[in-house]
């Protein structure tokens, strides 16, 4: 079965930096709009970036100049995670997506507190 595996996650300062990384199985990344979100304590879950086939990114307008989405093509999609802010504390979840095959992993938290 596919699988997305995410790791990375930890406790952090505020400014500090995580590089998350989301493993993946039976699927080709790179034929896949992979994408990020993040579910917030008592929060609904919000995208956080994507990146296309093509190579072309998208991120939401909180993390844009912080963030930075990227892989490998073929298992692997990172989320570099700079100058992080309180607000950023969430869990992170990995998506992939093909038409109708869209499959989540089981999220990775990240803690951004001093």
């Amino acid at each position: 079965q596919v699988q997305l595996v995410e790791s990375g996650g930890g406790l952090v300062q505020p400014g500090g930096s995580l590089r998350l990384s989301c493993a993946a199985s039976r699927i080709i990344v790179g034929l896949y709009v992979m994408n990020w979100h993040r579910q917030a304590p008592g929060k609904q879950r919000e995208f956080v970036a994507s990146i296309h086939p093509s190579g072309a990114t998208a991120y939401v307008e909180s993390v844009k100049g912080r963030f930075t989405i990227s892989g490998d093509n073929a298992k692997t999609v990172y989320l570099q995670m700079n100058s992080l802010k309180p607000e950023d504390t969430a869990v992170y979840y990995c998506n992939a997506n093909l038409g109708t095959n869209d499959f989540w992993g089981q999220g990775t938290q990240v803690t951004v507190s001093s």
